[in-house]
């Protein structure tokens, strides 16, 4: 895995919707910063579903799978079971392009989706900006070199700490 400054970035606004929510979490891609906070913050109970592509990174993380945390190793994202009722959906997978398909289908059963990488000068990579007005709400965190966006169709983030 490649560390670069923006890498855990996105545990900021995770650790912002996670104690407003109460449901279980699906989180795509997984990885060094994510995937351990996620299965922490929702241990003993909360389900977690994690998915990802890469074999590499799965064997890495997939010592983290327990009794309330899945694993999944898919060959292709659109197998991933996303059209249920979520409370945080974490987006932060690869390929870059399918960034903006799963959150789109995420859109309607997720109260929070949390988007990593959305920096403007990103764009042309994740193609975030075509998705945006596609949701009611949008809070994005500038707190780091790599920006982080929560959106939502479900609850009002006007709440959301700073």
């Amino acid at each position: 895995m490649q560390v670069t400054k923006g890498l855990f970035s996105h545990l900021y606004a995770l650790m912002r919707v996670m104690p407003l929510s109460r449901g279980p979490v699906v989180e795509l891609g997984v990885g060094i910063g994510s995937t351990p906070f996620l299965h922490w913050a929702c241990y003993p109970g909360r389900e977690l579903v994690s998915y990802e592509t890469s074999e590499k990174y799965y064997k890495i993380m997939c010592g983290h799978a327990s009794k309330n945390h899945e694993m999944h190793l898919l060959d292709n994202w659109s197998n991933a079971d996303l059209e249920r009722p979520w409370s945080v959906a974490f987006v932060d997978h690869s390929p870059n392009e399918r960034r903006a398909v799963d959150a789109v289908r995420l859109k309607d059963w997720a109260q929070y989706i949390v988007l990593h990488d959305v920096n403007p000068k990103y764009d042309d990579r994740y193609h975030y900006s075509d998705i945006y007005p596609l949701f009611t709400y949008r809070k994005t965190y500038q707190v780091a070199r790599t920006w982080v966006s929560v959106l939502s169709n479900l609850v009002d983030l006007s709440e959301l700490p700073e």
